[in-house]
């Protein structure tokens, strides 16, 4: 779908009101970029607000979150540590905590349609988990491989971890420069500047270059085991040395009709590797006799590499159909253990044109489930998708959100200006906007100008939302239960006000809500009854 994107900020221009800016990803493509409206600084460019400000130095520096939340402290016992469908009914068998202004009640999650009205708006994000975290070694050293973001250029946000007890990872000093990194399948990862200041730099930019294909056009197109030209012996030493006939071993007879389809891909890619042993067999039994003993060696070696290649499948030619297969979630230290790809993606996963994703799952949307979502529906509730990839967050840090790709498709603006149109002045009267976690906050408060329209756009933004800067479109968050010194709580904050969000973490404190990605969500509404108009002269 094309999309209009001259008209939203992208990174660089995130608008008045963002309080944090941070290095951005690398034109591939200069003029690109301005082309199109979306402007992606190079490593180690920053706008003028780089490094904290007043408002988010709190929790830069590690001064705590927002409304003095940094003074609570959640238990290691209230962590989810595995889905919620491994330990009750379902992935909606979680509670719901819902801040309407300052009053708090408790819910199921399954009662959401009766939180919601007709008219209003979910915005979700599309976004798929890509199995981000790939085994390597630099050097004799074993690391994971954390892939976060694609740059425009190629190449790829990484960040280098330690291997640890029970499938979990710690921290490691990143790079250095120039590391080259041993991954599965051949493949490798070139490590080569820090994303942002240098020192104690967590993410790196690295590229994996694509497999060399065998080709006669250099030196390294022959193989190490093929000696090259200028060190070939003489023609009196290149003649075949006469070698026992080999009989390839005969493949069983299978019944010419077979019963399946899958049975039949089998048998042809039987077939196909018994030629393949067939063509390397007769390239080892020695070159035809020819005037240029060298074109009978690269028949050798062109053969060998067809068959190992007939043998071993098909090599990925890009990094997300190579995290497919090599690559598994990222996981944390309070999950219990691995999980599959699929208890990571949402509902309302969809695959990109390009194979992008994010590194973390958008985890506000886990619980829905079809059935709920139509219910929903029928119910009058309307989605709106975009997407916004997200990268990888510090499991020791909380720093602010590095720069990301996003996009906010003509559809779904036009919905949001028209139900906000439909509503005139009046936020207690219509549907109301409300984002299914802070990716969707970002991406769509990214695409809103300051006049409150939301635009078609895709790029990247560096957008950090915050009180200061408030929300200009959302009128309420669906999210997940956060970190008391975590950034998103300054999100928070702008949607539902600093007294809500504190009385709302000390209610799910006291009841024992349950943390992180598989834990329990929070519904944050703005208190309209308190700013509705005085009615009661009115009464009869």
């Amino acid at each position: 779908m094309d999309e209009d994107r001259t008209s939203a900020p992208g990174p660089g221009r995130a608008g008045p009101g963002a309080s944090f800016r941070t290095a951005g990803p690398p034109r591939s493509d200069g003029a690109r970029a301005a082309a199109e409206g979306v402007a992606a600084p190079g490593p180690g460019s920053a706008g003028a607000g780089d490094g904290p400000t007043g408002e988010t130095r709190g929790w830069w520096g590690g001064g705590g979150g927002a409304g003095g939340l940094e003074a609570l402290r959640v238990p290691d016992c209230l962590s989810a540590r595995v889905p919620a469908e491994q330990r009750g009914a379902g992935r909606d068998d979680v509670r719901l905590l819902v801040s309407r202004g300052r009053a708090v009640s408790h819910r199921a999650f399954r009662e959401l349609p009766g939180e919601l009205r007709a008219g209003d708006v979910l915005v979700v994000n599309t976004s798929m988990t890509l199995p981000a975290a790939v085994n390597g070694r630099v050097g004799g050293e074993r690391v994971v491989v954390h892939f976060s973001t694609r740059g425009a250029d190629g190449r790829w946000a990484v960040e280098l971890r330690a291997p640890g007890a029970a499938g979990v990872t710690g921290p490691r000093p990143g790079g250095p420069a120039g590391a080259v990194v041993r991954l599965p399948g051949g493949r490798t990862l070139v490590v080569e500047e820090p994303l942002g200041p240098s020192s104690g730099a967590r993410l790196w930019w690295a590229r994996v270059p694509e497999p060399m294909s065998m080709s006669l056009s250099g030196p390294q197109s022959v193989p190490q085991s093929v000696p090259r030209a200028e060190s070939m012996p003489g023609p009196e030493r290149t003649r075949p040395v006469p070698r026992p006939e080999w009989r390839p071993t005969p493949v069983p007879e299978r019944d010419p009709m077979p019963d399946s389809r899958s049975e039949a891909e089998s048998a042809q890619g039987l077939v196909r590797k018994s030629e393949a042993a067939e063509e390397a067999a007769r390239a080892m039994r020695g070159p035809v006799p020819d005037a240029d003993p060298m074109r009978g060696l690269v028949r050798k070696s062109e053969a060998a590499e067809e068959a190992a290649r007939a043998m071993r499948g098909p090599v990925p030619d890009s990094v997300p159909e190579f995290l497919r297969r090599y690559g598994r979630p990222i996981r944390y230290g309070y999950t219990e253990r691995d999980q599959p790809l699929s208890a990571y993606q949402t509902v309302f996963a969809a695959p990109s044109p390009d194979g992008s994703g994010s590194a973390e799952m958008p985890s506000a949307a886990r619980p829905f489930t079809a059935a709920l979502v139509a219910e929903l529906v029928r119910r009058g509730v309307l989605f709106a998708p975009l997407s916004l990839h997200t990268g990888v967050a510090s499991a020791e840090a909380h720093e602010p959100p590095y720069p990301e790709r996003f996009s906010v498709p003509p559809a779904t603006a036009w919905l949001v200006n028209a139900v906000r149109a439909a509503r005139g002045g009046d936020r207690t009267a219509g549907g109301r906007v409300i984002a299914v976690g802070t990716t969707a906050v970002r991406a769509l408060e990214s695409a809103a100008g300051a006049d409150g329209l939301v635009r078609p756009v895709a790029g990247w933004t560096d957008l950090v939302v915050t009180p200061r800067r408030g929300v200009r479109v959302v009128d309420g968050l669906l999210t997940g239960l956060h970190e008391p010194r975590a950034s998103h709580l300054l999100m928070l904050e702008a949607v539902a006000g600093r007294e809500a969000l504190r009385l709302g973490y000390e209610a799910a404190l006291q009841e024992r809500y349950l943390w992180h990605e598989f834990g329990d969500v929070h519904l944050l509404l703005r208190d309209e009854e308190r700013n509705a108009p005085d009615c009661s002269s009115n009464e009869w």
